[in-house]
């Protein structure tokens, strides 16, 4: 069962994080905000600062109060939801992988799906995205072979790739890097100019310059670490997940390590009021834990 805990009266114990990290606010400690899900992923905040996260084995969606820490199930079932992002007109985009479709959920949690194939055949599974500026996107999507699905094998994709979606939703996607092992987490900087993508299964993540047509151009190696789900601060720093939070700065710098005492951390984004909260989903629990920095804005929605 799932348990609301505050920020301030915490009494779990938890492993800390080196008091000599440059990123922590002033006394900050990562902190268990809840537990009993069965696996926590895709994490986004809206312009308040609350957090919606998805529970997939379970199939709903999961809203987490800025306020008062309190948790809500806000969608169930979801789509089997996995990586979701806000737009700027405040649905959330979710990557529904039940019958391997991308879908914007209106606040009135009316769904509108946008994609459902891609070539006449259904999607390996759509895992995250990120939104442009321009309203135009980005998605994943590799191959995890689910219990749930009941879709002939052969229909998937010859290919792991990442998908561009031009800001007119009635047009079909387009296969824009097509050369990755198994892409997953993904994450673009403010000024739409550049964007992240984490190959797993390569154990890299790879840096490419955005076209104005959608097209990624002149990629280059920014780090020899794979992610599950990454986000950017207002400084341009890049969290990627798996073992703890990895941090590393614009050049692929490592500048610091935020151990997470979970088997596997799979997501990570910003959230609070001040949206200066690292809000971590890990395997059953999801975490928090202050910093001196906030969200880029390609990560917070205002």
């Amino acid at each position: 069962m799932k348990r609301t805990v505050s920020l301030l009266s915490l009494t779990l114990p938890l492993m800390l994080i080196a008091a000599d990290s440059p990123l922590l606010a002033p006394g900050a400690k990562l902190e268990k905000l809840g537990d009993g899900y069965a696996f926590t992923e895709g994490p986004a905040a809206d312009a308040h600062g609350n957090v919606f996260f998805t529970d997939q084995p379970n199939d709903r969606i999961v809203r987490w109060d800025a306020a008062t820490g309190a948790f809500t199930d806000w969608l169930n079932p979801s789509g089997r939801a996995n990586g979701t992002y806000f737009d700027a007109h405040g649905n959330l985009l979710t990557c529904s992988d039940d019958l391997n479709q991308l879908w914007s959920i209106a606040p009135d949690k009316k769904v509108t799906v946008l994609v459902k194939d891609f070539g006449g055949k259904l999607l390996n599974g759509p895992n995250d995205l990120w939104i442009r500026p321009d309203g135009a996107l980005y998605f994943t999507d590799p191959l995890y072979k689910r219990p749930y699905w009941k879709r002939d094998p052969q229909s998937q994709q010859a290919g792991q790739h990442v998908y561009f979606l031009g800001t007119d939703r009635t047009a079909a996607p387009k296969a824009v890097a097509t050369d990755l092992k198994q892409p997953n987490g993904l994450i673009g900087t403010p000024d739409g100019k550049t964007l992240y993508v984490a190959d797993i299964g390569a154990g890299k993540t790879y840096a490419y310059d955005v076209q104005a047509n959608g097209d990624l151009a002149g990629k280059r190696l920014f780090c020899n670490l794979g992610s599950d789900g990454m986000t950017l601060d207002a400084e341009g720093n890049v969290y990627l997940t798996g073992r703890g939070v990895t941090v590393f700065d614009k050049e692929g710098k490592q500048v610091d390590h935020l151990a997470v005492p979970e088997g596997w951390t799979a997501n990570v984004t910003f959230g609070g009021k001040d949206h200066d909260l690292l809000f971590i989903t890990a395997s059953k629990s999801v975490y928090g834990v202050k910093l001196r920095v906030k969200g880029a804005p390609s990560v917070v929605r205002k």
